[in-house]
């Protein structure tokens, strides 16, 4: 049987036995890992005595789960990483927006959908990460330089099949035009001394061992290895700091369009952006605080401040078709 028909029925069946099941409580599809929000929904839960039950997944196929169930499901709030999906999610119809005060005043405006369809909830930054037995920061300075010929084979990137790095050359596209990004693209592309990587943790590892000498990752991939080693010989770079800054990503959330429950949603969604909630959100995953009034993990504010983009992170979904054929163009893999 074809793949997404089977995922279509099974998404349909299990739409209606897990609505009725889950009548009295939340419930929560969500792309972000247990790990990640449990201990929120626990806390949550011990506040306001709502249970909160919670389906895992990759994002792509939540986002099928929830237009195959359409107004069968059972999904209040549905909780995914990066602004493309977020985007995506609004444009397939199935998130509402949603007017808060509370939203608005805690997550900045260039972090949330235009039409308030989705909020973000913890940023990260995707940024350049170097050897530091090889490389001085003076030799750093934008993500454009990064295809200057002194990195000929020893810069290092992750798969264009990640959409973290679809949302990184989609900005590129918004903010320099379509044949400027592709030069850029092309000039890194051209750099690359091996295959791209899987993940951004294999490119940092592969930069410790020499493989190359930069790459570009989120930055909680590398706290997450500076963790487990402190003596990692590796460093962050803020670039274009004297341009438009770091490029800043979310993971965020939207109150699905069918939700039975939506003035319950939407308090959850309200409570997630509170200082109450931040700090946990942010610092499960070694990311940053979307409410500014909220202080960053130790270990994530021991990397300085820097000057993030300001873009608004919607427009990555708006450029991302555009990005994905990009690289596909230029030989990204």
């Amino acid at each position: 049987m074809n793949k997404a028909l089977l995922t279509f029925i099974l998404a349909v069946f299990a739409g209606g036995n897990v609505a009725s099941s889950y009548a009295d409580e939340l419930v929560v599809y969500s792309a972000r890992k247990e790990y990640l929000i449990k201990p929120l929904f626990d806390a949550y839960t011990a506040k306001t005595g709502i249970p909160i039950k919670y389906i895992t997944g990759k994002a792509g196929a939540l986002l099928e789960r929830l237009k195959a169930e359409g107004s069968r499901t059972p999904a209040d709030l549905f909780i995914t990483v990066d602004a493309g999906n977020l985007w995506k999610a609004a444009e397939e119809g199935v998130l509402q927006p949603v007017e808060s005060a509370t939203l608005k005043a805690n997550v900045p405006t260039h972090l949330h959908d235009p039409e308030n369809r989705w909020f973000g909830l913890s940023v990260r930054a995707r940024t350049i990460v170097y050897n530091k037995k090889k490389v001085s920061p003076s030799d750093l300075s934008n993500y454009t330089s990064l295809g200057d010929s002194k990195w000929k084979g020893r810069l290092l990137l992750r798969t264009s099949k990640k959409v973290y790095n679809q949302s990184l050359v989609a900005s590129l596209i918004a903010e320099k035009g379509e044949a400027t990004a592709e030069k850029v693209v092309a000039s890194w592309i051209a750099n690359l001394p091996v295959e791209p990587f899987s993940s951004d943790t294999k490119a940092l590892e592969a930069v410790i061992a020499g493989v190359g000498d930069v790459t570009v990752v989120n930055t909680y991939y590398f706290g997450r290895l500076l963790k487990k080693d402190p003596e990692i010989p590796l460093a962050i770079f803020w670039p274009d700091q004297g341009g438009s800054g770091v490029h800043m990503n979310v993971s965020g959330a939207g109150v699905t369009r069918h939700s039975k429950r939506r003035d319950q949603a939407v308090k959850l969604l309200e409570w997630l952006s509170t200082a109450e909630a931040q700090e946990t959100f942010a610092s499960l995953n070694l990311e940053y605080p979307v409410n500014s009034t909220v202080k960053s993990d130790p270990l994530v504010a021991s990397w300085g401040e820097f000057k993030g983009n300001p873009m608004n992170v919607a427009r990555y979904g708006k450029y991302q078709a555009q990005a994905i054929k990009l690289m596909d163009r230029v030989g990204y893999k």
